[in-house]
Order: structure tokens, then sequence, then C-alpha cells
């Protein structure tokens, strides 16, 4: 077979030792950065192993050493059915014995007005190892059923096509975004989408060599300012992405910055520096659009296991302020692992925890070192992202752990975390022969986790497999509902909200956007004309679409739990005849139940898409209430 890449053909096995050569080269590169300036340490805790989950009915726990898959896993079988522990699976986007690398770094989450649930993730490790799997660029995926990802597009402009660690998403601004990168650096260029009227369908603002050099990225929560990180290189640059058609530079630093992390008002950022530690900058002066702005550094801070730091995020836990901080790889040496740091002397951070397995600790290097991808240097046993639902209070984070697997903590504590669960997806056999930097069967479990709040969703990728969405169970799910997805459900409709003549749950016909902002649930994405919400423990989303008036003209629900005469979304379209046997066709897929009834039921590829009540107004036009419904 030939494959093509920029107009080049090659074969696949060329196409392989190729990218086998670009991993070696990129992992030779990042592991021979510049040395920076020596930060400070602080006192810190021992470098302990996190307590381990206690894991509940139906999980498939691990066998000996906590994270660890030994040959006696792969050899017994049980490797082949992975490990969970207070997780299941939901559903998948995967390439089971994928020859290259089919997920990356990044899976974000994003829900649109009209309550299409997205997903997007890069799809390999370093390009181009994907395309051995006729893989490309972002992947998109609508995930209003997540038990069954659907592919929409892919995004293969220069950025998209390799983003390396960068691709973020403005859930603010519904701003898509990512500098070209590789595992050393690229040239910096940006691409940006815009995701807000559809999320399946991304529409291109613009692609501009604005970067310098990619690698790595940050985004102010505002949406407002894009930072472009190279570590090898050590630059950084701020391009304001205010009009994403036309961005522009307004800062350039020299730092040795993995990734960065934005504070809610703009004027932090915590820089994962890849030699200096955790540096704390002023970056007030940019957010404040300041002309030739002055970026000052707070504090640095640097911690004894440290190996390569990749990420800090801040959060607040009771109104106290931390960084959960992941250093990446250094397997088989000092595995930095994750931390959580407080900050609330910002001038004097120091490390209050650590988020660490037992096969991250030395006295186990020996007996683990033969295990499938352990020598690995850009694999092994060891840490890479980790994330949080909420910013504010979040009692769990989620890791990716490389061979370990996708790993939850509780940290309603900060300095006292414990894990509560994992999800090492099942592995499958290899095609191309393991050898040095290619590995044999095993987990690569790399990315930036994304949450799904109301369900108790996390989303990731693995290299070797592809995407998962993962279900928390039992005491982990428990815990969850106490922080984050509480504060999520406080936004969600109840699941089963009625459909009345004018109103779906506490949504009516004829509200004002006061009157809806006064209900105890509280929209989950806002526009100038519709409000949406989440349904608890539902797919799917309540959407109310307002006049020009400001009223409540239309109430749109997909959510699967909603439904009137034993009639719901997804269901076959057929049943629409026995439910509602007055039904009136008024546009091509949507019907009115009766002549003279306010509810209508939308049908889309022979089954049942949507429920609704319009005003009559918004009736005696169908072509203007059909766009309505598929904005």
């Amino acid at each position: 077979m030939r494959s093509t890449i920029a107009g080049v053909g090659v074969t696949s096995r060329g196409l392989g030792l190729l990218a086998v050569l670009l991993l070696a080269l990129g992992a030779v590169a990042v592991a021979s950065a510049p040395k920076a300036a020596q930060a400070p340490f602080a006192e810190e805790p021992a470098l302990t192993p996190t307590p381990r989950a206690d894991c509940g009915p139906g999980s498939r726990p691990e066998t000996g050493i906590q994270g660890r898959v030994s040959p006696d896993d792969h050899a017994s079988g049980r490797a082949a059915k992975g490990f969970t522990c207070n997780t299941e699976l939901v559903g998948q986007y995967s390439k089971p014995s994928a020859q290259g690398t089919v997920g990356g770094f990044k899976v974000e989450r994003y829900v649109d007005a009209a309550g299409h649930d997205c997903a997007y993730y890069d799809t390999t490790l370093m390009w181009p190892t994907n395309a051995l799997d006729q893989e490309g660029g972002v992947n998109v995926l609508d995930m209003a059923d997540p038990a069954r990802p659907a592919l929409t597009t892919r995004l293969l402009t220069p950025a998209m096509d390799t983003p390396h660690e960068s691709l973020v998403l403005s859930q603010r601004r519904g701003l898509l975004v990512a500098v070209a990168g590789n595992l050393a650096t690229n040239v910096g260029q940006i691409d940006i989408y815009d995701i807000s009227n559809d999320c399946r369908a991304p529409e291109f603002r613009s692609t501009t060599p604005l970067g310098v050099l990619g690698h790595e990225s940050g985004l102010s929560p505002d949406g407002r300012t894009f930072y472009s990180a190279s570590p090898t290189g050590q630059t950084i640059v701020a391009v304001d992405i205010s009009d994403p058609v036309l961005p522009r530079p307004i800062w350039f630093g020299h730092y040795d910055s993995h990734g960065l992390s934005i504070s809610r008002d703009g004027n932090r950022a915590y820089v994962a520096g890849i030699n200096s530690g955790l540096i704390i900058l002023d970056t007030s002066q940019v957010q404040a659009r300041a002309l030739n702005p002055t970026v000052t550094e707070v504090a640095r801070l640097q911690w004894k296991s440290m190996s390569i730091p990749q990420n800090a995020i801040p959060i607040t836990v009771k109104g106290d302020p931390y960084l959960v901080e992941i250093d990446e790889f250094g397997g088989g040496s000092e595995v930095g692992a994750g931390r959580i740091i407080d900050i609330g002397d910002e001038t004097h951070p120091k490390v209050v925890s650590n988020l660490r397995l037992e096969v991250h600790q030395k006295e186990n290097f020996e007996a683990q070192k033969d295990d499938n991808g352990a020598q690995n240097p850009v694999q092994g046993y060891a840490g890479h992202y980790c994330n949080v639902p909420t910013r504010v209070d979040p009692t769990i984070v989620a890791c990716s752990m490389i061979l370990s697997g996708l790993r939850v903590f509780d940290i309603r504590d900060p300095a006292h975390p414990r894990e509560i669960a994992y999800f090492n997806a099942p592995v499958t056999p290899r095609i191309l022969p393991p050898g040095g930097v290619n590995p044999p069967p095993s987990n690569w479990a790399m990315s930036s986790p994304s949450f799904v709040a109301e369900r108790n969703e996390i989303w990731y990728s693995d290299g070797l497999s592809g995407f998962y969405a993962v279900r928390l169970t039992n005491r982990a799910a428990q815990i969850a509902d106490k922080g984050s997805p509480a504060q999520s459900r406080s936004r969600c409709l109840a699941r089963r909200s009625p459909i009345g003549p004018r109103n779906i749950g506490r949504v009516r016909l004829g509200m004002t956007r006061a009157r809806l902002r006064a209900l105890p649930v509280q929209p989950l994405r806002t526009t100038r004309r519709s409000f949406a919400y989440c349904v608890r423990q539902s797919t799917g989303r309540v959407t109310a679409v307002f006049s020009r008036r400001g009223r409540v003209a239309l109430v749109v629900t997909t959510a699967r739990a909603h439904g009137n005469r034993r009639l719901r979304p997804g269901a076959p379209a057929g049943l629409i005849r026995r439910a509602y046997p007055r039904r009136r066709l008024i546009a091509r897929g949507l019907y009115r139940v009766s002549p003279h009834s306010l509810r209508l039921v939308g049908v889309r590829r022979g089954r049942v898409s949507l429920f609704a009540v319009a005003s009559r107004r918004l009736l005696r036009h169908p072509g203007t209430l059909s766009r309505e419904l598929h904005r």
C-alpha cells in the first residue's frame, strides 16, 4: 500500500520508519533543551505514592503494584480485557491494532447553543504516525449518543494537522485554536476555528504564522489571548485573537515554557518550565492590552522529584488557591508525576502533596523494568497531563499516566489526596514490530481529559487506540457529585421534565431572559438568540430561542430522557403514527402533533430527533421555524 503525505508517495514501511525516526529525533531534542536558571526549592512532603483506590462492584482491578501492567497480565489475557476501578466504558472511537499513533495530547468538549455535544481530539503523538491508520489532524466527534461517537469531520489545516500539545478551546467564545508543533519545535502557524454555531462543523477563521515557534500553548479564560509556547526554542508569544480573522501578536517572552495556564482574570500565567519548574508571571499588562506590555516574574519553584514539568492548573478549594501540576516522563530514572502546590502566598509557592502511583517509586523500578513500554523514553510508567472539571472547588482531578492509563484522584483535601478510580484500556496487538520508541502492545495515555460533569463522564484519548468516554461509578461517582458535577447539576433541568402545552420543564413560551435567569436552573450556554440547558443524567439539551421582542418563542429538547405519550428522542419514527393520530406535517421532518397544538415532533434518519413547543406566531411561518430548529 502507498500513502501520500504533502504530495510525496511513500510506502507504508517507509512511512513507519520515518515516523519512528521523527519520534526519536524529537525525544532527543526535548531531552537536550537548554538548561534554565536554577529556581528555589521549598519544603515539600515525603515522596510517597497516593493511597490506592478501593474498587467497588463491577471493577476489574489491577493485580499487583499500583499502576502496573506486568508480563503476567499480558500472558494471561488480563491486559487484553483492560483494568477498571470504579469506572465503566460508555463508548469509544478507536482503531484496534493501530500501526502508528491514533490519539494525541488533548481532548476538548463543547456544547453549542443548539445543544449539539461535541468532542475534539488530535490524532497523533507525532505527525505523521497517524497516516499509517488513515487518520489525520483533529477529529470532530458528534457526541449526541456518547455510546456511539460519530466522526463528523477532520480539521487538516497546518496547525490542526500537527498541533502536538497545543490544542485549546475557549468555552466562552466557542473558539478552537492550535499552533503547529512537534516533539521539538515547529514553525508557529496558528489556526483558529469558530465552533459556536454548530460544533459538529467548525468554521475556519484564519491561519497565520504569528506563533513564532510551536509545541504547547495557553488560552485566557475570556478567549481573547492565545499563548504560543516552545520550550526548546524558549519562546512565548501572546497573540490577541479578539478578532479571530485578524489575530495580532502583542508580547514576546523568553522562557522555556511547556504548557501554561492563565488565571481567571487573565493577570497571571502559570508556566511549566521544561527545565525551570514553575514560573509565575504577571500578565496584567497583556490582559489590559497595554501598549508594549511588560511581563514580570512573581515567583519560581522547583521540586526534588522534577522530571519535565508539563502544565500547572490554578484551582481554589474553599477559597484557598492552589495549582495542580504534573511532570511528563522520567520512567526508570526520576518520575515527577503530579503534585498540588499551595500559592496562598504566590511569591513563595510550596508543594503540599503528591499525585503519584507505586509504579513511580524508585524501589519498584527493578521489578517492572521489563514490562511492555517501561523502557521507552517517550512512554514508560510516568505522568503526562491532568485536568479538573472546574477550577472552583473541584473534588476530583483526572490524570493521564501513560502505561497506567487514566487515573482519578480525590482532592477535596489538597494536602491528602487519594486515588479513587482508574481506567486502563484493553491492550490490542501491534502490527509493526516493537523497537526503539515504537512500543509493544500497551497503553499510551497522554491526553488532557475533559469532563461531562452532569453524567460523571471523563473523555480522554490513548495514543495506540483512540478516543474513550468513561463513566465514574460507585464511590468515585459519589465523590464527583459532591463537587463540580453538583455545581453543573444546578444548571441542569430535571431528567423527567414534562413536555407541556407551552413548556418543557421550567422553560416556558413567553418568558423573558430575566425570568429565565431567575430560575433555580441556570443555562449552560447563552448567546444573543438563545439559552441552552443541560439535562440531568441524559444526553441532549433543552434550548430556549428568543423572538426579536426578547421573549421565548421556541423551546426544543433533544434529551433522550424527555418524552410525551411514551415517545422519546431516539425512538423509531414509525411510532409517531400511533402516539399522535391527528399529527400534521408542517415542514420536512417536522410534525405538529394536532391541528391546534403548540407541540412539535422532529424526525431525522428514521428516528425521533426532538420535541418542541413553539409560539403561534412562529407556527405561522414553517420555513422560519424549520431554520430555527436546525440552527
